[in-house]
């Protein structure tokens, strides 16, 4: 618990902590008295505002405290009820599917990163989930699912069975193949092909798994030598065929590939980067340049990813 007070003429300083303190989650029991769930996040933030209002001549302590009885434990859980903000979102992207026929790929695309972003951000205050949480997380995977089938059409569908292994110096020099119009899994597999298991390699960006050279190595379509299998989009197949799932930057850029390209477990970064891939898509004029545009962006992410600490949240103390 924050339990502050400022002097009546720092309404700037108020405003300023009111704000920060809302986008942290923070519940509020009166004007000056807030709280969070004990974790050091929390206890982060709380120090953070504490500061503030010390700094604009105001008073503030911090209290740890557990709840009094199963009553009260309820009356301050409910302070964190995020249903409002779920159902909004959930109206939001039920209106994106209603309109998905007006819109162009790139428009749709962004409205749905930037939907995918407020969801994101909403989880990250969501301490005590419920129905709500999951109930827009599965209307997400819908609009995700709707807009590839209008614009995607071809999208592989997964092959049984487990990933076999490959030796790599079978695969030097090759010409590789994908669908054309890349986007997420191509894009990153791509990416992948070129940094971490062909160096030399040459790609073909075909408009139909027919016309996909005889010679070339092909990878996210129906009979590609490398596509979905299992559970695993083509990034994660690519990573558990040439044995690079250990590495700990590429495993994460897989769970941020495996998100946008199918849904499931929800990545920080992810609406950023689809939005990033929107407008990449939408000003380079071919596939070659932009994988050109999107390699720095991959070996940056993959950088941040091999560096950082695992970004897990530690479960909220209820």
């Amino acid at each position: 618990m924050l339990v502050s007070s400022l002097p009546g003429q720092t309404q700037t300083a108020r405003m300023r902590v009111w704000r920060a303190l809302k986008a942290a989650g923070a519940g509020a029991l009166r004007d000056g008295v807030y709280v969070l769930p004990q974790t050091d996040t929390s206890r982060a933030v709380l120090d953070e505002q504490a500061a503030e209002v010390i700094a604009a001549e105001g008073d503030a302590h911090i209290i740890f405290f557990a709840s009094r009885d199963e009553a009260q434990q309820q009356a301050l859980v409910a302070l964190f009820d995020r249903s409002d903000e779920y159902r909004a979102l959930f109206g939001q992207l039920d209106a994106l599917q209603g309109r998905l026929a007006t819109l162009d790929e790139v428009q749709a695309r962004r409205e749905l990163a930037m939907l995918r972003r407020d969801l994101a951000a909403l989880v990250a205050i969501d301490f005590f989930p419920g129905p709500s949480r999951q109930q827009v997380e599965h209307a997400l995977a819908d609009a995700e699912s709707a807009l590839n089938a209008r614009y995607s059409p071809d999208e592989p569908h997964a092959r049984r069975g487990a990933v076999p292994r490959c030796d790599p110096t079978q695969y030097r020099g090759r010409l590789w193949a994908t669908r054309e119009q890349l986007w997420i899994d191509r894009v990153a597999s791509a990416w992948l092909i070129r940094r971490f298991i062909d160096r030399k390699a040459k790609f073909v960006w075909i408009k139909t798994a027919r016309s996909c050279p005889k010679d070339a190595v092909g990878f996210d379509f129906d009979g590609a030598a490398f596509t979905h299998r299992g559970a695993r989009v083509t990034f994660e197949v690519l990573l558990a065929s040439f044995g690079l799932g250990d590495d700990r930057g590429l495993a994460r850029l897989g769970a941020l590939v495996h998100y946008l390209d199918v849904g499931g477990v929800s990545v920080p970064e992810a609406a950023g980067f689809a939005a990033i891939m929107a407008g990449a898509r939408a000003t380079q004029p071919d596939d070659d340049a932009l994988l050109k545009t999107i390699a720095p962006v991959l070996d940056s992410l993959y950088a941040a990813y091999a560096q950082d600490p695992d970004p897990a949240p530690k479960q909220a103390r209820k």
